[in-house]
């Protein structure tokens, strides 16, 4: 009898349960969230995104649109658009020959697949920066168009610094506050808000060629190797939106600090609207989100009669 009533003691004890842990079990559950709004913009994933009237490039709508966040490889636009600028002033530009350096082929990340050596306008190495978002192609750039803009300081003779130190010079003078680079491609901590970003495609845009290189699906191009002899290269979009009607550009970015990002162009009738969505969970995600404020905004903007046929 003794010992029976000392097991049932022990068994008591390894399954009795501890003050602190029954304290915490009763503790209250916290209230419910709202309930679901039937009005305003669709849920997204992305920690913040802005709607923007294409013709205007006005911020119509946003989340978070002021907020610096990186930027990844929506960087490229900055890019682009000052080589773009300097083909406005000089169209030579565009026959000049960029020849891959080191530098430039060991880039990490996104890359366009040129190698130490090969040699290709910059006409046609655009394609390869912003279709298949060549962080290699941007340093090449970087080196080559650097030396042609003034340093940030007299110690400043790296070409792809100097070519950086411009990137920031345009940003302050279109009045972009929460844009910043430090490199010509994305890898690293380029900060931009989204509503810098739509204003910085809209500024963009208005260059037909910046038009058709971001979107643009798929370029095949020939590169010419050290030794003389070429091989055919084809770069094929990141931006799955290209896929679809009514969709026109512009350019996609990740990293891990930036998540999943994309800035998008498109058409509904005769309204133009640019979307910025920053730190989407995933990269599909980013197409669902871009897609949703698109369908949202067009909808709303043919309510208010601002919008489809005008």
């Amino acid at each position: 009898m003794f010992l029976r009533v000392l097991a049932a003691g022990a068994l008591a004890g390894i399954f009795a349960v501890p003050a602190q842990s029954q304290s915490a079990a009763a503790k209250p559950l916290p209230p419910k969230a709202p309930a679901e709004r039937l009005d305003g913009p669709p849920l997204v994933t992305a920690k913040a995104w802005a709607v923007a009237d294409g013709k205007t490039g006005k911020v119509l709508w946003g989340l978070q649109e002021g907020e610096s966040r990186p930027m990844a490889s929506t960087t490229k636009i900055m890019t682009a658009m000052i080589i773009l600028k300097l083909a406005e002033e000089d169209e030579k530009v565009l026959d000049e020959v960029v020849v891959f350096s080191e530098r430039a082929a060991n880039t990490r990340g996104s890359s366009c697949k040129l190698r130490v050596g090969e040699r290709l306008s910059v006409r046609e190495l655009l394609f390869g920066m912003l279709l298949p978002s060549g962080n290699d192609a941007a340093v090449a750039f970087a080196e080559h168009f650097g030396p042609r803009f003034p340093a940030g300081d007299k110690t400043e003779d790296d070409p792809v610094k100097r070519f950086v130190t411009e990137m920031n010079r345009r940003a302050a003078s279109l009045k972009l506050k929460e844009m910043t680079f430090v490199d010509p491609n994305g890898l690293g901590k380029n900060l931009a808000s989204a509503r810098d970003l739509a204003a910085l495609t809209w500024t963009a845009q208005k260059m037909e060629r910046f038009r058709d290189y971001t979107g643009t699906r798929r370029h095949t191009a020939e590169v010419k190797g050290q030794d003389g002899t070429t091989r055919r290269v084809t770069w094929e979009t990141t931006n799955k939106l290209l896929s679809m009607e009514g969709y026109d550009g512009v350019k996609t970015g990740t990293t891990t600090p930036a998540g999943s990002c994309l800035v998008a162009s498109g058409t509904h009738g005769m309204d133009r609207l640019i979307v910025v969505v920053l730190g989407s969970t995933s990269n599909d995600g980013r197409y669902v989100d871009a897609r949703n404020l698109f369908r949202w905004a067009w909808r709303k903007r043919t309510a208010e009669g601002g919008g489809v046929g005008k």
